[in-house]
């Protein structure tokens, strides 16, 4: 499990290998809070290495999200796979994050 954080233009991307779970989402909570802190105000998380999140990794997500609004800025979400997507249609989560199919599209429009 890792995670990646890079720019892309304005958007600070973050990519998550392996799965996001109560193990390690302090540190991808974390991370995304320096880069807040540092001034950046659009994310883009990739999940095209993510095979699994439980609970308090969505958890996280969804408190970053709100953090990251309060703030003027976006969080989008990009390249779920099809469990993945399925979570988040099922606890509705898919209505409060922009979903892209991949990297391409969430960096769009920022």
């Amino acid at each position: 499990m890792a995670f990646t954080v890079r720019q892309e233009g304005n958007v600070t991307v973050v990519e998550v290998e392996g799965q996001l779970i109560v193990g390690n989402r302090q540190e991808l909570k974390q991370r995304v809070l320096d880069e807040l802190d540092g001034g950046g105000k659009n994310f883009a998380i990739d999940f095209s290495d993510t095979g699994y999140i439980d609970s308090s990794g969505l958890g996280v997500l969804v408190s970053l999200s709100k953090k990251i609004r309060e703030q003027g800025g976006e969080l989008r979400l990009a390249a779920l796979n099809e469990d993945l997507r399925t979570l988040f249609e099922l606890t509705k989560l898919d209505t409060l994050f922009q979903i892209s199919d991949d990297l391409a599209g969430a960096l769009q429009g920022f």
